[in-house]
Formats: C-alpha cells, sequence, structure tokens
C-alpha cells in the first residue's frame, strides 16, 4: 500500500504520518504545497523523514493559486455569504490536484489528508479527489472511530510525539488554530469559538498577522491605481505584475492601512454555524476595483443575470464543488462576461475603508452627454420616457381599477 499525505508539519499531520505507517503497514509520500503561507518550509523533508515518511514532495504553487483559481474567483466577485472571501475554501482544491498528480506519478493507491471531521476542509479534499481521480482510497483518520479514541484531544497527540520522538512544535497553551496563504489568513477554534469573543480588543491585537487594526493605520490615505485586462488585474500603480506579485503587493498595501478584516459566524457545508476571523487585505482591494471597473463596462442585463449567480458560484467554492460540471459551466459565462472588462480604477485607502476616486476604460458604456442633467444633446430622448413608463404602469393600474388599492397602501400619508 502506498499512501500520498497532504502534510504541513504541524501537530496533526506529523502524527499522521506515524500513524498510517503504522495501522496500515504502508509507504508513506508526504507532499506539502507552497501557496504563500510565507512559513518555513524548507526543512519539511527531513522533518518528514524523521516521521516515517519514505519520500517528500514541496511545491511552489503560488503563482499557479494566483492565475488559475484566485484570479477566476475574482472575475466573479465571488464572497461567501456576503463576507467571507474564500480565501481557504479556494486554495484546497489546488492542495488536491497536486495531491493526485503526485499519486498518479508515483503509483500510489491511496489519498490521505488530516482535515477535522467537523470541518469544510475535508469536503473540499475529498470531492475534488473523486473528481481527478475516482479509483484512488480515501483515508482520513478523523473519521475513524480507532484513531479519534487514541487521540481524543490536542494533550494525547503531544504525548504520542514525545513518546515516538516525533518532531514538532506545538503547546497546549495555543489560544485558536491558523491557516494562511497568499490570499488570506483565517483564525478559529480555541476561544473564538465564543462568538461574543472580541478579536480587535487592543489585548488581542497581536493575533492578527497581516494587518495593524485600523486605529493604528496610518492618518494620512494612500492612493493606488489597478489596471485590468478581461477582469484581470494586470498592474498597479503603473507597474506590470504576475498575478502572484498582484496580490503581494496589495496585501502590503492592504496591511498596512487596516484593510480586510472579516468577523462572521458562517454556515459550513456540513450542517453546523461556526465561527470564523479572517484576514483578505490584498483580496478586499482587488474585488473592490473589480467590481467598480465593471461598472463602466459591464452590460446591465449581463451584470444582472452574473450577479444572481454570484452566491450559487460562491456556494460551490465554499463547499468544495471546484472541479464540479456545474461550477465550470458557470465559470465559462463569468469569463465571458469579462470580455471588456478593462482599464483603470483608482482607489483611496484610510483606515480600514476602500474608498473609490476614480474609473476609467476605453470600453466604457458610460455615456455622459446621455446622463448629464445639463441640457447636452445625445441620441437620448427624454420624450420616450412618457411611453415607457405608460406601458410599464399599465399592469399596475389595471390591478388597481379591479382590485383596489393594494393593502400596505392603504395607511394614512397625511
Amino acid at each position: 500500500m502506498k499512501i500520498v499525505l497532504a502534510y504541513s508539519g504541524g501537530l496533526d499531520t506529523s502524527v499522521i504520518v506515524k500513524w498510517l505507517k503504522e495501522t496500515y503497514a504502508a509507504d508513506i509520500i508526504t507532499f506539502a504545497a507552497n501557496i504563500g503561507q510565507e512559513e518555513e518550509l524548507d526543512d519539511l523533508d527531513k522533518k518528514a523523514a524523521a516521521t516515517g515518511s519514505s519520500k517528500h514532495y514541496t511545491l511552489d504553487l503560488v503563482e499557479t493559486f494566483a492565475r488559475d483559481f484566485i484570479y477566476p474567483m475574482v472575475r466573479a466577485n465571488a464572497i461567501y455569504e456576503c463576507q467571507y472571501y474564500l480565501g481557504t475554501s479556494i486554495a484546497r482544491p489546488l492542495i488536491a490536484k497536486a495531491q493526485v498528480d503526485i499519486a498518479k506519478k508515483e503509483h500510489a493507491d491511496t489519498l490521505a489528508h488530516g482535515a477535522t471531521g467537523k470541518g469544510n476542509d475535508q469536503c473540499r479534499f475529498e470531492l475534488s479527489y473523486m473528481a481527478l481521480a475516482p479509483d484512488l482510497k480515501i483515508i482520513a483518520p478523523w473519521k475513524i472511530d480507532a484513531y479519534r479514541q487514541l487521540f481524543p484531544g490536542r494533550a494525547e497527540m503531544i504525548a504520542y510525539c514525545k513518546k515516538h520522538k516525533i518532531p514538532v512544535e506545538a503547546s497546549l497553551k495555543k489560544p485558536y488554530s491558523m491557516d494562511r496563504n497568499l490570499l488570506h489568513i483565517s483564525y478559529e477554534a480555541g476561544i473564538l469559538e465564543d462568538p461574543w469573543f472580541d478579536p480587535s480588543h487592543p489585548k488581542n491585537k497581536n493575533m492578527f498577522k497581516l494587518s495593524v487594526s485600523p486605529e493604528d493605520a496610518p492618518n494620512e490615505p494612500e492612493y493606488v491605481e489597478l489596471e485590468f485586462l478581461k477582469g484581470d488585474c494586470v498592474a498597479v500603480n503603473g507597474k506590470a505584475l504576475t498575478p502572484a506579485q498582484v496580490m503581494k503587493a496589495l496585501n502590503q498595501l492592504g496591511g498596512t492601512h487596516g484593510i480586510g478584516r472579516v468577523d462572521i459566524v458562517e454556515n459550513r457545508f456540513v450542517g453546523m454555524k461556526s465561527r470564523g476571523v479572517y484576514e483578505t487585505p490584498g483580496g478586499t482591494i482587488l474585488t473592490h476595483a473589480h467590481r467598480q471597473i465593471e461598472t463602466l463596462t459591464l452590460d446591465r442585463e449581463v451584470q444582472h443575470l452574473r450577479d444572481s449567480l454570484v452566491p450559487k458560484y460562491a456556494e460551490l467554492i465554499y463547499n468544495g464543488f471546484w472541479f464540479a460540471p456545474e461550477r465550470e459551466c458557470l465559470q465559462a459565462f463569468i469569463d465571458k462576461s469579462q470580455e471588456f472588462v478593462s482599464g483603470t480604477v483608482r482607489l483611496k485607502l484610510y483606515k480600514g475603508n476602500v474608498i473609490t476616486c476614480g474609473r476609467k476604460s476605453p470600453f466604457s458604456l458610460y455615456d455622459e452627454n446621455i446622463a448629464s442633467m445639463e441640457g447636452n444633446q445625445s441620441w437620448y430622448n427624454q420624450n420616450d420616457a412618457t411611453g415607457f413608463i405608460r406601458l410599464n404602469g399599465l399592469r399596475l393600474r389595471a390591478r388597481c381599477k379591479s382590485q383596489g388599492v393594494p393593502k400596505y397602501a392603504k395607511t394614512k400619508s397625511l
């Protein structure tokens, strides 16, 4: 039996390497994806080998993550439940795909991950596995009774590591869990499980890694210009950048000005509500700017139709259906809508706020002569509005004549 394990080098996956090897007498191959964690990944191969892995891969997927996963999602302005920028959700299908590719290369027959049986990541990993490699077996230790009985909590896992001399930097004092990538950092569990707990309080300020609090942000605003080509940001302040470079530049700008902090109670796919705190400085700026260039260049009906589909698109990503046919169909429509979404947006960043200061495009649908209230001549004839409104009001007049004034309109207004 040969197993490829999605491996971070943390407490959970360090324990899992040893447990898998002992339980299944298997050959364990570990894999870590560099997707912008800004964490030390250089020694993971040595750490994995010391734990029981026969071979280790660390792949640099930062640019792929930005270009092929973050950017397509931004073209849709996808935000789950109006608040969550899907930072963890969008990373999982990329990790799963790379893991499947390694399994095929190494002729492995099994995939494994360390996601909890209560969270969303188990769905994202396993649905991606099934979509890409349906014949590979899946082992998820946290959904195996024997594993949970052996490790009911962190104390037992730390003791196991000490017993087997597994190198981990874990402590029972860690008050929450953290997951970081190029798009965001998420914080959950521990002290954050109380939805009344205030992570923005000054005494908790050290929790945040990507941004200062808005109160501590500079007192002077900073202006930034983003240039778009077919829905993708290709330059910041006139400098051409790759997608990953754009994200890094915007993360730095947003973090400096306290932008992108979100504290939400969200609805997990498995049915429960959970509390999460997120930092998405660059993604917040990028999505705001993208929406602004669309206001100039996107046809009204296309925009409204696309916007009606965004909640479903975001839900598919959140639930783990990135590689599902319905997401691919929605993506084709979204990408078609971006054909003329090109131009420049000017923003002002100030104490947690992203403020629009201007937008321009060679494909702008905004006609100043038509929109002006100053009597400018154009091919719009105001007299046409009379018939337009009369036709739209026809059914309302018919209803009133036949059925009377609606009940909610009978309250006194004078």
